[in-house]
């Protein structure tokens, strides 16, 4: 059985699955449609993704324009902060963040929809994040805003993070929100 845990962003589905334990260790479903959908989730997952990253790793904050690309995220290995910001322009709660642990203790997963920038921290000496995704990778729809920019507010737990040179680069919600379509 699959609980869904309050979000403070419309849209946004922090899901919390049932994890069976005993001495040998544990088994989790970490996907089922027929759950998911009881949820409102309807989108056809079409590609998986996994990550691999050491303490201090920071990917993001990224997102794709046109059609998108929703994702549902977990932390197969260690511990995570994920962090999702609302950069849907009508949306009232638009530059608001939400940034939740994830971790391979209690295997809840994030359902990120399309509207979202996605990033997350590693906070373990590794994670391994996969998540699946709602269309296939395009890096000709590739974007992404700065991890601090100041406008977004996150209280990220490291003041120097190890980041792609890319990542480090990337511009603020202000220098991207004309550009941002209406999903």
């Amino acid at each position: 059985m699959i609980q869904r845990i309050p979000t403070k962003l419309r849209g946004l589905v922090r899901i919390a699955p049932e994890v069976h334990r005993d001495e040998r260790g544990f088994f989790v479903e970490t996907y089922r449609r027929d759950e998911l959908t009881g949820f409102g989730l309807e989108e056809e997952f079409l590609q998986d993704n996994h990550a691999r990253s050491g303490r201090g790793a920071l990917r993001g904050l990224h997102f794709q324009i046109g059609t998108g690309q929703g994702k549902l995220v977990r932390a197969a290995r260690g511990r995570v902060l994920d962090v999702v910001v609302d950069i849907r322009r009508s949306s009232p709660t638009f530059g608001h963040h939400e940034a939740v642990e994830l971790d391979d203790i209690g295997h809840h997963q994030l359902y990120v929809p399309v509207g979202f920038a996605h990033g997350y921290l590693v906070l373990s000496d590794v994670a391994d994040v996969c998540y699946r995704v709602t269309s296939y990778y395009d890096p000709a729809a590739e974007r992404g805003i700065t991890w601090n920019d100041p406008r977004l507010g996150i209280e990220w737990p490291i003041a120097d993070p190890m980041m792609s040179p890319r990542d480090r680069g990337l511009p603020s919600l202000s220098d991207v929100e004309g550009e941002l379509p209406d999903w």
